[in-house]
């Protein structure tokens, strides 16, 4: 499961991305209805539901500052709102690599991606570990 973040709201980012995703692709907002969603609850949100991958676009909420945990991936892209149609495309680049292919390679990630590198952290190792692409 792909979960966008409040700021990705867009129909037409999250059906660009049911294009090529075959799993089930939907909002933050979707996993708690009718109330609005401070960043400390999304790891809370994210664990009631199987190895979600969330992504967002305001990386400095979460890059370095949210902890790693093995139910879920958070991806965070350094784009501003005007990008957001670029996502898909990167995210499924991301996704291409061996590091971040299945989901149980990715759960316990947090990934910051730019436009030519990768960078990420895990559970219980604060190491950032940086892979280039693209």
């Amino acid at each position: 499961m792909i979960v966008l973040d409040e700021h990705l709201n867009a129909e037409s980012l999250k059906a660009a991305i049911a294009r090529w995703y075959p799993g089930q692709v939907t909002f933050i907002k979707k996993l708690r209805l009718k109330t609005l969603i401070d960043d400390d609850a999304i790891p809370s949100l994210l664990q009631q539901v199987k190895q979600p991958t969330f992504v967002a676009i305001n990386w400095t909420d979460f890059w370095k500052v949210m902890p790693a945990d093995n139910h879920f991936c958070i991806i965070c892209f350094t784009m501003e709102i005007e990008e957001v149609a670029e996502i898909s495309a990167l995210l499924r680049q991301v996704l291409k690599l061996a590091r971040f292919k299945t989901k149980n390679s990715r759960m316990g990630l947090v990934v910051r991606v730019t436009k030519n590198l990768v960078q990420y952290y895990r559970v219980n190792d604060p190491q950032i570990y940086t892979l280039k692409f693209n």
